[in-house]
């Protein structure tokens, strides 16, 4: 696949969506005003705002990286890479509503966008076919 043909893909548009999703809901929540600077924070919700960030980036990059490798091996590790992302994201939702975020909504909307791409991703993981480097 070449890099002009990623927003063809329905995968990279979901990862897209979960990561301006999650850099919304990490601004909204972060006691820094400041966090899209990528500095260090003092406090555990800024940690989680700047991790729930920092991995949605990493799983567009990872689609990136896996729709255009030929290798398989590096698709798989993207792949994994990918699964390891989603379910960090859901374990910051749950870090957030356990430091006392009120407006659980926009984690139960982060949360749902996680469950349309994760479903988007299933299917794209499966259209690779099994082969050798």
């Amino acid at each position: 696949m070449e890099r002009s043909s990623l927003n063809s893909l329905g995968v990279y548009r979901k990862s897209l969506a979960l990561r301006d999703l999650s850099e919304a809901v990490a601004s909204y929540f972060s006691y820094n005003r400041d966090i899209l600077s990528l500095r260090k924070y003092d406090s555990f919700r800024d940690d989680i705002t700047q991790s729930l960030m920092t991995d949605a980036v990493l799983i567009t990059k990872e689609v990136e990286q896996a729709a255009l490798s030929n290798s398989y091996s590096v698709r798989m590790k993207s792949l994994t890479f990918i699964n390891i992302m989603t379910r960090n994201i859901l374990a910051y939702c749950n870090g957030l509503e356990r430091d006392g975020v009120k407006e659980k909504e926009y984690l139960n909307l982060l949360r749902k966008e996680i469950k349309v791409f994760r479903s988007s991703f299933k299917k794209w993981r499966k259209s690779f076919q099994n082969g050798n480097d």
